[in-house]
């Protein structure tokens, strides 16, 4: 009676809710390996074995973050990434047109944002869904017999298959984030990494075997890893409690007495969203670059000079992780607006005068925010760094930090934080003994 996970299929919500999201992973992974119409399954799968062995950075890459549907070539192998890139560009539109962001704030304007980013996510399919294409065409030259079909219908029906595909993924996304536990497209990046951990493992094994790989640096490595998720967990959880005191007031013919309360500031305000945002812009460049550049001589370039093991991509994607970490900080928690609800509410920072709330709220914010964008920046080139400095294989090295690791901790804890409080509201035990699970949705 008191085990909690007894105790989560005993509440009968949170049963309907955990079988939906469990039901929507299996469809996923389904999906995954359901190829495209036209596609030779065998001969794609030979090319894909015969290229492991020689190692190509951009399609380990892009197959990774894809749970495997890459090079599959299946109707989900651009993934949930052209959402995430949409919106992305959506939030950018917000604050560079005040219009649009007028349109946000009016009753219904949600769900125009809403739409309108739908309909760019479309027309971000199709322009890489026909990146695909021309993938497969350069596959093609090299006398690969992939093609069961003409090109011209097979482009045709493979941009349509692809981006209905990415679509419906969406569309999972928002159904479990409504019907299941969790964040829907959160679960989906994180049920992509996870589906990727045994092969991984297996491909780590046959390295030591093979004496490819030195034992003490797979030890070395693995402690590194511990290190790391417990630094990740920490930083996750932790706050910067900001003490806000309210003074007595009157409303109607009842007087309210003083209250002290805090804002509650997490040491890195925007979670993991930055690297996921750097990721999601990089990698929309990197496809189309690595699958058209065979016949443009600047996009081969761009495509040699963005491999994800290269020196230029890391030091881009620090970049776009800090800037992404300023931005979404300042969207998400504007000091302006922090310090106006206070002001109105008749509320005070102790020690700080009420005009300089602003200023106050900047100041702490920037500090928050430098620190934690330096370590999301660390942790994100860990992978790099395990390639380069312990040789280890690809598929394991994006296990041990960066993107990966950061979302498998953030989602987990956000979905464990929501199914503890959906048992303590059916009055059973949460999850935990001690403490209090803090979750952030991605």
């Amino acid at each position: 009676m008191t085990n909690p996970i007894v105790g989560m299929f005993r509440v009968k919500e949170l049963r309907e809710r955990i079988f939906f999201t469990l039901v929507m992973l299996v469809i996923f992974r389904l999906g995954t390996v359901l190829p495209i119409p036209g596609v030779n399954v065998s001969v794609l799968k030979n090319f894909f074995n015969a290229q492991r062995h020689t190692g190509n950075a951009i399609v380990d890459y892009l197959d990774f973050f894809a749970g495997g549907a890459f090079t599959h070539f299946s109707v989900f192998m651009l993934g949930i990434m052209p959402y995430i890139s949409m919106s992305i560009i959506m939030q950018l539109l917000l604050i560079v047109f005040p219009g649009l962001k007028k349109i946000s704030q009016e009753e219904g304007g949600r769900k125009k944002i809403q739409m309108y980013q739908r309909y760019g996510t479309v027309a971000v399919c199709l322009v890489q869904s026909f990146a695909v294409t021309q993938y497969a065409q350069s596959i093609v030259r090299q006398g690969v017999e992939l093609l069961t079909m003409g090109f011209l219908p097979f482009t045709l029906l493979a941009i349509l298959t692809v981006t209905t595909g990415t679509m419906f993924l969406m569309w999972m996304g928002e159904q479990i984030t409504k019907r299941g536990i969790g964040n829907g497209i959160s679960l989906l990046i994180y049920a992509g990494i996870v589906a990727r951990i045994p092969a991984a493992f297996y491909e780590l094994i046959e390295s030591v075997r093979r004496d490819n790989l030195n034992p003490v640096f797979v030890i070395v490595v693995f402690v590194m890893f511990v290190a790391v998720v417990v630094l990740v967990v920490f930083e996750q959880q932790g706050q910067r409690k900001i003490p806000v005191h309210y003074a007595k007031r009157v409303v109607g013919r009842k007087m309210y007495g003083a209250q002290n309360t805090y804002i509650p500031f997490k040491i890195n305000p925007s979670g993991v969203i930055p690297v996921i945002f750097a990721s999601s812009i990089l990698t929309f460049p990197i496809q189309v670059a690595s699958t058209i550049g065979g016949n443009v001589v600047w996009l081969r370039v761009v495509s040699e000079v963005l491999t994800p093991r290269g020196p230029w991509y890391n030091i881009l994607y620090v970049m776009l992780i800090i800037f992404f970490a300023y931005f979404y900080t300042q969207v998400s928690l504007n000091p302006i607006e922090i310090a106006k609800n206070i002001r109105e509410n008749g509320g005070s920072i102790p020690g700080i005068r009420t005009e300089r709330i602003e200023e106050y709220l900047t100041k702490i914010l920037n500090r928050i925010v430098l620190p934690g964008s330096l370590y999301l920046s660390l942790i994100a080139i860990i992978p790099t760094f395990v390639q380069w400095a312990f040789k280890f294989p690809t598929s394991i090295s994006y296990l041990m930090g960066g993107t990966s690791l950061l979302i498998l901790v953030g989602v987990d804890l956000d979905t464990m934080s929501q199914i503890e409080a959906l048992l303590k509201m059916h009055h059973h035990d949460g999850l935990t003994k001690k403490g209090h699970l803090r979750g952030r949705n991605l």
